[in-house]
């Protein structure tokens, strides 16, 4: 445990990031709501469910929507910490899958297998682009979110999504990563699918280091306080130890913002759509 603690503290060295400390009452502090996190195989080997849990505490984490591949990673972590983890259900059993899952039926038995054995707030994050989103593999997780009520977390082009809700009008979609689109293109979407919202993990655009937020973002942001929710992206392990961060950072542009949008932003829109559903089963 030592060894692999020392670990994770020169690989993040490296990276210029900040180790979390142990956990301090801060009660002024921003609660955050983390809607894109990942704990797959090579996290879950370097980091154990209980550090890992520590460090999402240290970050002031409200709650934390985790996904991995396979989803060993995300069973454990919620088993750690059911009051703080939210499962969602990846596709992928490897990492190696993430390009060639849409092509492959087995996905199919594997979920509906997870999804009678597990309980889940969403299916995703999965990788789909363009006609792709049409192909039988990915109509199936459009039914199964439908069947059982659950979000799809979906990393996609605009055209993606519009054919996922054209399968499943009253879907419900979260924008991994708000599309990486423009700003003026993803409120258009917002626009045209009010069951749609973003995540902004991953993006660096909408605000600079110290805070201050594009105008583009910022229009946004007023427009649909309702729609957008922060996100790390825990792709690689070394990523976990910019949770903390990565929080900080969006306390500094969040708070320069109206306080009722900032808060929605920051934890209050995840809360409201996620916080509940597995108390409701």
């Amino acid at each position: 445990m030592r060894s692999n603690r020392r670990h994770w503290i020169t690989a993040a060295a490296a990276l210029g990031l900040t180790v979390a400390s142990p956990l301090r009452a801060q009660p002024n502090r921003l609660p955050i709501f983390d809607a894109h996190l990942h704990y797959s195989h090579d996290a879950w080997e370097r980091l154990p469910p209980p550090a890992a849990v520590k460090l999402l505490r240290a970050a002031g984490l409200k709650r934390a929507m985790v996904s991995s591949s396979s989803d060993e990673g995300t069973q454990m972590l919620y088993a750690a910490a059911p009051d703080l983890v939210l499962p969602v259900l990846r596709p992928y059993r490897t990492r190696g899958e993430i390009g060639n899952w849409m092509h492959d039926a087995s996905v199919v038995a594997h979920m509906e297998a997870r999804l009678a054995k597990y309980r889940y707030v969403a299916l995703g994050e999965y990788h789909i682009y363009g006609a792709d989103a049409d192909l039988a593999v990915m109509k199936r997780v459009v039914q199964m979110a439908r069947e059982r009520k659950l979000f799809l977390h979906s990393h996609s082009d605009a055209e993606a999504i519009e054919r996922q809700f054209k399968q499943d009008p009253t879907a419900r979609i979260l924008w991994a990563h708000a599309g990486f689109d423009a700003p003026t293109q993803v409120r258009e979407m917002l626009r045209r699918h009010p069951q749609l919202w973003c995540d902004l993990a991953f993006r660096s655009d909408h605000a600079s280091s110290s805070g201050v937020i594009d105008p583009a973002w910022r229009e946004a942001f007023i427009e649909f306080p309702q729609r957008f929710m922060v996100g790390t992206d825990t792709f690689t392990p070394e990523r976990w130890y910019y949770v903390g961060e990565h929080a900080e950072w969006s306390r500094r542009w969040l708070t320069t913002l109206p306080a009722d949008v900032a808060e929605r932003i920051a934890w209050k829109n995840g809360e409201a759509l996620f916080g509940s559903m597995l108390a409701a089963r």
